[in-house]
């Protein structure tokens, strides 16, 4: 079979599987920064080295393409009379810091008490990942999820937990493995009543 035949003119040989194309002058970027670093950008190993770089920023960044808000657009007010917190936990993500561009790993929790509108449990975690896919600092991307959810959902309050390492400490400079980073943000009820925060934080096990 001749695999060019199964695709229109625009149909490439050199890239057959579609991947976005990669500018000349941002290939140029990744190799003059392999050369800084002390190699050769000439060498087999690295001479695609570029694109694929390239490429998994573009994966690592896809959260600049959507307002996380988005995941937020259905509602469902029909919820059989359920009044009580909801938190979705343990929810993996990664994101980079835009200081060092290292990496961030890590879990968090969310939880919100719906006032009169409840959205599906997974959407929680897209409005996470939103905001993590781009250059971040933890404090910010607890802030932002917090307040996304604040804002659209109009609960009585939300609750965000974060816990993560970052590649940025781990990795160089202290080189210290092993440390957690964690940052919280209260809103609403949760922050104005001393019972409700303490129940909300207990249910997220901490």
């Amino acid at each position: 079979m001749n695999y060019a035949c199964a695709h229109d003119d625009d149909f490439d040989p050199d890239n057959p599987l579609g991947k976005p194309d990669v500018p000349p002058h941002v290939q140029q970027a990744i190799r003059t920064l392999i050369e800084w670093a002390g190699d050769d950008p000439e060498r087999e190993g690295l001479l695609d080295t570029p694109k694929r770089v390239a490429r998994a920023w573009l994966e690592y960044c896809e959260g600049y393409k959507e307002d996380p808000s988005i995941h937020l657009s259905r509602q469902f007010t029909e919820v059989g009379g359920y009044d009580e917190i909801v938190i979705l936990k343990d929810i993996p993500f990664q994101s980079h810091c835009e200081h060092h561009m290292a990496p961030i790993t890590g879990k968090a929790a969310i939880a919100y008490l719906p006032k009169n509108k409840v959205v599906g449990i997974s959407k929680l975690a897209r409005v996470l990942h939103g905001f993590a896919h781009r250059l971040q600092i933890q404090e910010r991307l607890t802030a932002e999820v917090a307040q996304c959810i604040w804002d659209h959902l109009e609960p009585h309050g939300v609750a965000v937990v974060i816990e993560a390492q970052h590649g940025c400490m781990t990795g160089r400079g202290v080189k210290t493995h092993g440390v957690e980073m964690v940052t919280s943000r209260i809103l609403g009820c949760f922050m104005d009543d001393d019972r409700s925060r303490k129940e909300v934080m207990s249910l997220m096990g901490y």
